[in-house]
């Protein structure tokens, strides 16, 4: 079984900067595409960015990118999310997720079938 685990959320000023992390456990992420989605209060669940386990492909939301940055370390079966110049509007919950490499859109949320449960992001004005 496998689990995933968001760490590093919390409450920040604009233009502030978090980081968080999305730690596996129970299998290894070989051969797994890793996302990060998120969710605000009252509004469908929406795609941020995502990596290929190799670290080729990577894709960004619109509103992601010149400001965060994804990565990962497969020593340390982890996923991250550098955050920079956030904005109230990046409010939400963040959540890690992951997929068998596939040739679907990296950002299509059903083709993810392990999920973190989230972690908050709170950007203050």
């Amino acid at each position: 079984q496998v689990q995933l685990v968001e760490s590093g959320g919390g409450l920040v000023q604009a233009g502030g900067s978090l980081r968080l992390s999305c730690a596996a456990s129970g299998r290894t992420f070989s051969g797994y595409d890793m996302a990060w989605f998120r969710q605000a209060p009252g509004k469908e669940r929406e795609f941020v960015a995502a990596i290929s386990w190799s670290g080729i492909r990577i894709y960004y939301a619109d509103s992601a990118k010149g400001r965060f940055t994804i990565s990962r370390d497969n020593t340390k079966i982890t996923a991250y999310l550098q955050m920079n110049s956030l904005k109230p509007e990046d409010t939400a919950v963040y959540y890690c997720a992951r997929r068998l490499t596939s040739g679907a859109a990296m950002s299509s949320l059903a083709t993810y079938n392990y999920w973190g449960q989230g972690a908050q992001v709170t950007v203050s004005s």
